[in-house]
């Protein structure tokens, strides 16, 4: 591990990297590799805080199937009767599609919602409103072919919100993070934590580039062939606002392959056996993408990209290069790159790096 680890590393330029690998009985792996700060020399170890991005959604997820299993939402609902503004003439979302990206919203690329650590972050009832205030905001019919949207969760975020009768983020610590004694993950960073420094690798000519597609004051100081980005958080905490390190995530994704339990804890109800595997109810796979994996675009579940049938994967892209070319965009503003994956049967995998090129 630790020769592939360094391979990988060396061969994409990453100065640190922290992993964790559980199956549903206990930690198999939890390790850093590398710096998570270059100028302070700091190592990365499994104990760094990292910006979680987009693997928030798969918390965000879980966070509305234990609203459904105490009866307080409903994922075949229309979205306009938890959150009325989200109401639209031209298609009608439910719940459950804001989760597995069907609803038909499209995916402004959100490299400018965040904020510097140190400021006020914006309320997401506000920024929803000003989102989905845009013309043509639902652009696919709902229900059809999955299309990733950082919109919808962010609109889920406040669906969960309005049943749960208390802000996203409150719902998330009282439902998912305290149960799980997930004590070093948030939606801020912890007091003393150990946090990672994102760095973009990049010619110093680029700086300009870089720093202008930033607000202000996230870029930082140049460091040899990177780009240092200031500490910051993610404007909507249900698409991307979580922060902690693989301790916790790797704990949170053993209650999954434990179906919903850990050490005792019950978070999710079981799903019944003659009714579904544990991760085919909690994923939820119903697009209704009639080619499936051959349909030319791939499946997803709720909070759950789902990458080959029986195997599921949440990523995240790279930063998106600053130049012509083919690369899609798939994702925002990230500087560190996290991967969870069910890479085997009973296996989960979770890598988060603090660098990436452009």
């Amino acid at each position: 591990m630790t020769a592939a680890v360094a391979a990988m590393m060396s061969g994409r330029g990453v100065p640190g990297i922290s992993v964790t690998v559980v199956n549903r009985d206990r930690v198999l792996l939890a390790a850093g590799y590398g710096l998570a700060d270059c100028a302070e020399s700091t190592p990365a170890t499994a104990s760094t805080s990292y910006l979680w991005f987009s693997m928030t959604k798969i918390v965000t997820a879980t966070a509305a199937f234990r609203l459904v299993d105490e009866g307080r939402l409903d994922l075949n609902a229309p979205v306009g009767e938890y959150v009325p503004h989200l109401r639209s003439s031209r298609t009608t979302p439910s719940v459950g599609q804001l989760l597995n990206h069907t609803a038909g919203l499209g995916n402004p690329l959100p490299i400018r919602w965040v904020h510097a650590a140190n400021a006020d972050p914006p309320d997401p009832e506000a920024l929803l409103r000003h989102l989905m205030g845009r013309r043509r905001v639902y652009r696919y019919p709902a229900g059809q072919s999955a299309r990733y949207s950082n919109v919808g969760c962010l609109a889920a975020g406040q669906v969960i919100a309005a049943a749960a009768g208390m802000a996203f983020e409150s719902c998330v610590h009282q439902s998912i993070l305290q149960p799980l004694g997930m004590e070093h993950t948030g939606f801020r960073y912890q007091e003393g934590a150990d946090k990672a420094t994102g760095y973009l690798k990049a010619p110093r000519i680029m700086d300009p580039v870089l720093r202008g597609m930033f607000p202000a004051g996230i870029a930082g100081n140049r460091r040899g062939p990177y780009l240092s980005l200031n500490h910051f958080y993610v404007d909507g905490p249900a698409y991307g606002g979580l922060v902690g390190d693989v301790w916790d995530a790797g704990r949170f994704l053993r209650m999954h392959l434990r179906d919903g339990e850990i050490d005792g804890t019950r978070v999710l109800s079981p799903c019944p056996p003659a009714a579904c595997t544990p991760w085919t109810r909690r994923v939820s796979r119903s697009t209704t993408d009639p080619g499936g994996f051959a349909g030319g675009r791939r499946p997803r579940g709720s909070g759950w990209s789902i990458s080959a049938p029986g195997r599921l994967l949440e990523r995240h892209a790279p930063l998106p290069r600053p130049r012509s070319g083919h690369r899609r965009h798939e994702q925002q503003h990230q500087h560190v790159r996290l991967r969870t994956a069910v890479r085997a049967p009973g296996i989960c995998v979770v890598v988060v790096t603090l660098a990436t090129d452009c």
